[in-house]
């Protein structure tokens, strides 16, 4: 009993690298910056499905990702929650998610199924233009083809870019008002 006790005294609490875990698991640590610099964009989908894909910046990490895929006999609809990361700035990211797609195929009739993605996206430099590459794996429902894994180029025209913060505003940030 003389042990254990000892032992509790000399424990003192959970190592700080557990509590940096939880408090960044929480959202509560250190934050990396924005990585987009754009709310809305839509465009083309040129890959297998080709179709029209729309983007919506929900938090500034996070993009819902809309796809309208059309392909030989069959038509889809995907959507994907994505969380974006910065490369050497905000104007090169790389991104990853998951998400849902549902579709009709002409021979086999409807389908639906899960979806992954993790691509690298570009927005081109004093250009409302977004230029993205995609790997984009499905896991199929009711389907003949139980996984398909295809990649995508996209081109997207930004209709809602990210406010910039003045030069007051900024300073007011650093000044702690």
């Amino acid at each position: 009993m003389l042990k254990n006790e000892a032992r509790k005294q000399r424990r003192g609490g959970p190592p700080a690298w557990v509590i940096g875990w939880l408090l960044a698991g929480c959202g509560l640590g250190p934050r990396p910056a924005a990585a987009q610099k754009y709310l809305t964009a839509a465009g083309l989908r040129l890959g297998s499905p080709y179709g029209i894909t729309v983007q919506q910046a929900l938090a500034p990490r996070l993009t819902l990702e809309g796809i309208a895929g059309l392909a030989a006999r069959e038509v889809s609809g995907t959507v994907l929650a994505e969380f974006h990361f910065g490369i050497l700035g905000p104007s090169l990211n790389y991104y990853f998610g998951a998400g849902g797609h549902v579709g009709r195929n002409k021979d086999t009739g409807g389908y639906g199924g899960f979806d992954g993605i993790v691509g690298l996206e570009y927005k081109v430099a004093f250009l409302p233009v977004v230029l993205s590459y995609d790997f984009k794996p499905s896991v199929e429902l009711r389907n003949d083809d139980w996984a398909r894994f295809p990649t995508a180029l996209s081109l997207r025209y930004v209709f809602i870019k990210k406010r910039n913060k003045t030069i007051g505003e900024r300073w007011r940030r650093l000044r702690g008002r």
